[in-house]
């Protein structure tokens, strides 16, 4: 594919129709769902294997770790791949839709802690090759004034999928009457048949953008020639960085720890801190029925969290229009802080709902508005390679955290999972006033 031979004739970006965007789009909602599952779920996937908490977070290493590695190789070769019928970012959609699928279907059947994290990596590695093209993909096809909606339909189908992931295991339950039963190693039925589930939704979405959307050919302006070095070219364009690239990465490196914070503790926080559960009391018992209640409620709030994402998404291009890019991502960002903080505050569990909200607020602008303020300062040419270094800004504080929180768990936080999560809270704060003071307006 990357050497075949690239159409040269100049294509001015038309508008699309809100169908066209859909279709582009619809495949996040699959990589997200997948996403969702694991993000929901795998801290306790951990603990039910056995995992202390403490060691969560280095267990969760094969997030950033892939992101690392992938992410900007994928961005460079896709950059320079042109086929006449399946595109330029379309072959990698696909590829790595069919391998995460096959990897999410294996996940739950983990017999032991180990083989669940080696599965992780696994699946990582294969979402990162789905994911990554998807922000050029939009940056490719939409014009300046379309890519703000583009970014936000997006996030409205990352929400979407998250609300549907996180309420899945429950409704397994409740409506198709499969049990809480720990099979494979000690891993509850619905949240196994959670992960079959996403396994298919992951791979029939992205047939859809692949099989709906159409590419255009990269230009003269645009075609990118190889030059054989692969590490070279990206070692270039981190040098060469556009400055408000870098101004946007100092705001993702205090963002995105947030976060982390809050997958890595949020769900088992909930369910041991609010609900007094234990993940390894015996089957049965009252504190095993409180945790798996507690995880439950977690997940129903963090599903009402990307409900929030979903229907705010829609407002993000008004209130841009109004206020501009980056107040509108600050704004978000100081919400979102709020709500991870009120998290160990709460006293009524239902609670957590209204929290969880005000994170998802935060979350709409976190998916669409980094990258709609970066797409108008990258080359055109590079907008592969460029997506990817950008990843390097969530990845790289993730890894810190990673091989950092741990010990902090144990020696400064007493295993206090949700005194991790208001940490979490302050760093979105901080991110929020740092977007405030050096992300600089640029109108289209």
């Amino acid at each position: 594919m990357q050497n075949a031979t690239i159409p040269t004739v100049e294509k001015s970006k038309h508008s699309l129709g809100f169908w066209q965007i859909w279709n582009m789009c619809f495949g996040f909602f699959g990589i997200q769902f997948g996403w969702s599952l694991q993000m929901g779920n795998m801290s306790a996937i951990y603990e039910f294997l056995g995992a202390k908490p403490e060691a969560i977070p280095g267990l969760w290493l094969a997030a950033p770790m892939t992101g690392l590695l992938v992410q900007p190789i994928i961005g460079y070769l896709s950059d320079r791949t042109w086929h006449p019928k399946w595109g330029r970012r379309r072959p990698y959609f696909l590829i790595g839709a069919i391998l995460s699928s096959a990897a999410l279907f294996f996940m739950p059947n983990s017999p032991t802690v180990w083989m669940a994290a080696g599965t992780l990596w696994i699946l990582d590695s294969c979402i990162n090759v789905s994911m990554e093209p998807f922000r050029a993909f939009v940056a490719d096809n939409l014009n300046d004034k379309q890519r703000s909606f583009g970014y936000a339909m997006q996030s409205m189908f990352i929400g979407a999928a998250s609300f549907i992931a996180g309420f899945l295991p429950t409704l397994l339950v409740d409506w198709f009457g499969i049990s809480r039963k720990k099979i494979n190693g000690g891993i509850p039925e619905n949240i196994v048949w959670s992960f079959y589930i996403g396994a298919a939704v992951f791979l029939i979405a992205v047939l859809v953008t692949v099989f709906k959307s159409r590419e255009y050919p990269p230009d003269e302006n645009q075609l990118v020639q190889d030059n054989g070095n692969i590490f070279q070219e990206i070692f270039d364009a981190i040098i060469n960085m556009p400055a408000q690239m870098k101004r946007l990465a100092l705001v993702q490196f205090l963002t995105w720890p947030g976060l982390f914070l809050m997958w890595f503790y949020y769900s088992t926080g909930v369910a041991v801190n609010i609900f007094g559960g234990d993940a390894k009391a015996a089957e049965g018992s009252v504190a095993s029925l409180r945790f798996t209640e507690g995880l439950e409620l977690a997940n129903a709030t963090s599903a009402i969290l990307n409900l929030v994402t979903f229907v705010f998404a829609f407002s993000i291009p008004f209130i841009v229009s109004k206020i501009g890019k980056k107040f509108t991502h600050t704004i978000c960002l100081l919400i979102g802080g709020i709500g991870l903080i009120s998290v160990n505050m709460i006293e009524q569990a239902n609670m957590l709902y209204i929290s969880m909200g005000m994170v998802g607020i935060a979350w709409a602008s976190i998916l669409s508005m980094p990258y709609t303020i970066l797409a108008g300062s990258i080359p055109p040419q590079k907008m592969g390679i460029y997506m990817g270094i950008f990843n390097f800004f969530i990845v790289l504080p993730e890894i810190i955290a990673s091989l950092s929180f741990g010990s902090i768990m144990e020696n400064f936080l007493n295993n206090d999972r949700l005194a991790a999560v208001t940490i979490g809270g302050i760093l979105l704060i901080a991110a929020g006033i740092i977007c405030a003071l050096i992300v600089k307006e640029e109108k289209n």
